[in-house]
């Protein structure tokens, strides 16, 4: 394993759930994390080591700027993401687009800026997800978008080489992702879904950190979607 200590580390995404636990997970390995977001004032960490910046993955010019802002970095994680649920019936352009925009066009912007000014043992993560191998009604241009991260990662992953391209696909893990549902609604989905996956519970934040770490880490590993879902897809 390459250790992260004295390396530099962006994550983009959020100021909680996964984002955070990958930030917290990559000091705790020794590295100095810049965390970006649309939202800079809620990526709030009370860490010396830790700075904030903006992005919006989805506007090239805010991406080169960070890029330009930043200088080199080692490696650049990105959690973000904009959900498109719902049956073929209910999806609007717009917001299949936005989906597309944010998960796929948007790594492959970071990898378009930020690949010139990393060293070659530097390395993407980005995120899939389990409905690009399991198909489930309502969640069609989620998989579809989970499944163009597994093709970008492994293509990015040949054309950046020797840096290093991989991808996390979670499964359900219990984040504020799910709060929308409400209490009643949020427990139920998260009983089905532990009643039948052979791990038997949906997971947590923390064990995604943990393979996030493991594949900044392992420099044998390139073009990779990590599944990291309870078994959650072969039920």
């Amino acid at each position: 394993m390459t250790s992260l200590k004295d390396r530099t580390v962006l994550v983009i995404g959020r100021g909680s759930g996964i984002a955070r636990a990958v930030t917290l997970a990559a000091r705790a390995a020794g590295a100095t994390v810049v965390v970006a977001g649309r939202d800079e004032k809620s990526l709030v960490y009370d860490d010396p080591d830790v700075t904030t910046a903006s992005v919006d993955l989805t506007d090239e010019a805010s991406v080169a700027a960070l890029a330009e802002r930043l200088g080199q970095v080692d490696h650049v994680v990105s959690t973000a993401s904009a959900r498109a649920r719902g049956t073929v019936g209910e999806l609007a352009h717009d917001v299949v687009l936005r989906s597309f925009d944010v998960k796929v066009l948007g790594p492959l912007l970071l990898a378009k800026h930020f690949a010139p000014r990393m060293p070659e043992d530097g390395s993407f993560v980005f995120f899939s997800g389990s409905s690009a191998r399991k198909p489930a009604a309502g969640m069609l241009a989620v998989g579809a978008t989970n499944a163009a991260v597994d093709a970008l990662t492994r293509g990015l992953a040949v054309e950046l080489a020797p840096i290093r391209v991989n991808a996390i696909s979670p499964g359900t893990i219990d984040t504020g992702a799910y709060d929308a549902l409400g209490e009643e609604k949020k427990a139920a989905l998260f009983a089905a879904r532990a009643a039948t996956s052979p791990a038997r519970r949906v997971g947590l934040p923390e064990e995604i950190a943990e393979a996030v770490v493991f594949a900044l880490g392992s420099g044998f590993l390139t073009g990779v979607s990590l599944n990291v879902d309870g078994g959650e897809p072969l039920v």
